[in-house]
């Protein structure tokens, strides 16, 4: 059975900075297509940030410029880095997989329907 686990989730100042975890067991993610997401109370869940099998990534509009997606294929782990925090950007996120493997940098961002395994979510608030 595949497990994401998310950690990293935190309270910090607007401004700040955190870096998101996402271990993955039972499935090896080197060429995987995975993302990140995010909730916020009252609010659908959104995608963004995604990275395909071939490494390229998407972002969302409202995190562009500010969140890194990267991924760690020795350790089986997603990563998400955050800088400059805002309000906003308040939710719960959380990773997922697709089990699915898509090449080249044309793919578009993750919707949920595309995910397969989820993880718990994080949480992250950010003060103003």
């Amino acid at each position: 059975q595949v497990r994401l686990m998310e950690s990293g989730g935190d309270s910090v100042e607007a401004g700040g900075s955190l870096n998101l975890s996402c271990a993955v067991s039972d499935y090896m993610i080197n060429r995987a297509c995975m993302g990140w997401f995010r909730q916020a109370p009252g609010k659908e869940r959104e995608g963004i940030a995604s990275l395909v099998s071939t490494d390229h990534t998407k972002y969302a509009d409202s995190v562009k410029g500010r969140f890194l997606i990267s991924k760690d294929n020795a350790k089986n782990v997603l990563y998400l880095h955050m800088n400059n925090l805002q309000p906003e950007d308040t939710a719960m996120y959380y990773c997922c997989t697709t089990r699915t493997e898509r090449y080249g940098s044309t793919w578009p961002l993750l919707h949920s329907e595309d995910c397969r395994d989820w993880g718990q979510g994080t949480q992250v608030t950010v003060s103003s």
